[in-house]
């Protein structure tokens, strides 16, 4: 699941979570192998499938899958490899089973230049260009002026004064959505040789690698929009005299050097596979059932794993979607060090680094693989297509799905929902599995479904997935407590499913919700539960088969969104 934070303010000290107290005294069970290789899959959807299946796809060799790495291209190769296997047919670009996503990796080259009069500065500490296509821009003889404050569009001069000259601005107000405003190409700034943010010492360190090198998502010009670079307060001095007290358009001393830029394609790619439909007259509409294929990928300080996963039970329940405490309490710290004791007793151990996603959404995208090889090995086809879709960059801000539905390989009005699937393999009782508008905490359980936005769009859509749930005697008890109007987690926000209903596709997001593990190198395919996995692919699949058999399609009967507008829950 996509991670947007939350605002947190803490008053009075730490905010604590604790745990029903019968998850507090559970004593440990046995563990899940930490490698496994199970049998070949068979056409049910099965747990033992399931588990054959996340073992492979949550591997640490997948290295966390993060889109614009060749580890995304290896899961889902995988995935590839399996729908071929089954039969499906291609839905990708060119007849293949790939959509292919407009992804660039953007980097600065360090043979780029900066200095005035005598005063040579130094690459990465002193300035750093922020990549944007592949480009060289030379600065020698271009004049200096301060353009205002980043943040503060009153501030700014005006764009004659700017037109081919090297911009200054003050980090005042700076966001990301400041950036964005001064690199669009329809800005005041589009004209300005390059702009420079003197940001460079308020910057940590920790950050500065991704302004060195990222991978961005660029559908329309990839190239668009005028060259940047953070600098330091010592350039800043060196080019105006008093830079504290300027005013818009003011002139500074000159400038020399070249920034050089680099853009090179970067691995990302959806993978799209059909099963026709049984009728003549239905088979050109489609029921999508999706999931995401990419995580976070794997960072260079390895941690112990026990410790992290016990710290976080305790103090993080919610994992990424918890606020880090400062601190812990006295009776925290003892539960911390028993649970620990325990994990010990279990195994030896273990220093981790890479973000395994085995819930998210290794879980779901292979929920979604064993629901298209069930279907393929069906005699019984539904009469409506299934479009099977893996969605690349979610964890990015929803880049595939994006994608997907803006150039859709299957005509976009010809969908008539979209079933997604985001983290389904937890939600046991002792799973913090969200919280409700009021921020108590929810927790999981037996039958423990989340559904979000199933009623937004469709009224039909929400009403069939109950009737599914009561017909096939699948026992689920879903809660909608995330689905709250104005609730402050924003889930409905957050998976690929937005992007489908932007354009008014009725959609339902089928969960099993958070828990401590999320987006934490403890998220690893030991921790999951197959059997309830498989039972919640099953309920996916029958629902699926149930709006592909209609003989309407389901009814729209709420407002749509603007599909270029901003997600609202």
């Amino acid at each position: 699941m996509c991670f947007f934070r939350r605002a947190a303010v803490l008053l009075g000290g730490l905010l604590l979570y604790s745990q029903p107290a019968a998850a507090q005294a559970k004593k440990p069970a046995a563990e899940l192998p930490l490698k496994y290789t199970g049998k070949p899959t068979s056409p049910d959807i099965t747990a033992a499938d399931l588990m054959t299946r996340l073992y492979i796809f949550a591997d640490d060799s997948m290295m966390g899958r993060e889109v614009g790495t060749i580890y995304n291209d290896k899961g889902t190769a995988y995935i590839e490899r399996e729908v071929r296997r089954i039969g499906l047919v291609p839905g990708g670009d060119n007849g293949t089973y790939f959509q292919n996503l407009p992804l660039f990796t953007l980097y600065a080259d360090s043979a780029s230049t900066l200095s005035t009069g005598d005063k040579t500065f130094a690459f990465g500490s002193e300035f750093l260009p922020i990549g944007l296509g592949e480009r060289r821009v030379t600065l020698d003889g271009k004049a200096v002026v301060y353009g205002g404050s980043i943040g503060d569009s009153t501030t700014w001069a005006s764009a004659s004064d700017m037109e081919g000259k090297i911009v200054m601005l003050s980090p005042a107000g700076l966001s990301m959505q400041s950036f964005r405003m001064i690199r669009s190409p329809s800005s005041r700034f589009a004209k300005a040789a390059v702009v420079l943010v003197s940001y460079l010492d308020q910057l940590p360190a920790r950050n500065r690698p991704f302004f060195l090198r990222s991978t961005a998502y660029m559908p329309d010009n990839p190239a668009a929009g005028v060259p940047m670079a953070l600098v330091s307060n010592s350039i800043a001095s060196q080019l105006f005299s008093a830079p504290d007290s300027l005013r818009a358009g003011a002139a500074g001393k000159p400038l020399r050097g070249t920034i050089v830029l680099h853009q090179v394609q970067a691995p990302g790619r959806n993978v799209v596979a059909i099963l026709p439909g049984s009728d003549a007259q239905l088979k050109g509409q489609y029921v999508a059932i999706g999931a995401h294929n990419d995580h976070i990928g794997f960072n260079q300080r390895p941690v112990d794993h026990d410790s992290i996963r016990a710290f976080n039970a305790v103090a993080r329940p919610q994992g990424e979607d918890s606020p880090r405490p400062a601190s812990l309490t006295p009776e925290q710290g003892a539960r911390l060090r028993k649970m620990l004791d325990s994990l010990r007793a279990l195994h030896p151990a273990r220093t981790d680094s890479i973000y395994n996603g085995a819930d998210d959404d290794g879980s779901g995208s292979m929920s979604v693989l064993e629901i298209a090889e069930s279907f393929a090995n069906s005699s019984a086809r539904p009469k409506r297509s299934i479009v099977f879709v893996w969605h690349a960059g979610e964890e990015k801000g929803l880049w595939g799905a994006e994608y997907f539905t803006d150039h859709p390989t299957v005509p976009r009005d010809s969908i008539v929902a979209q079933l997604n699937m985001d983290m389904v393999g937890r939600g046991a009782a002792s799973d913090v599995t969200g919280e409700d508008k009021a921020g108590a905490l929810l927790y999981g359980g037996p039958g423990y479904l989340q559904i979000v936005g199933s009623r937004r769009l469709s009224t039909e859509l929400g009403d069939l997935i109950e009737t599914v749930n009561a017909r096939e005697k699948l026992g689920f008890k879903f809660d909608y407590g995330m689905d709250a109007n104005g609730h402050q987690q924003n889930i409905y926000c957050r998976s690929d499913h937005y992007e489908y209903a932007r354009y008014g596709i009725p959609i339902a997001f089928l969960t099993t919700g958070g828990h401590s593990d999320y987006h934490q190198v403890t998220d690893e395919p030991q921790y999951m539960d197959y059997a309830h996995m498989a039972e919640v692919a099953r309920l996916v699949r029958a629902s699926a088969t149930a709006i592909a058999n209609l003989d309407h399609r389901i009814v729209v009967n709420q407002p749509k969104p603007d599909p270029k507008g901003r997600c609202v829950q």
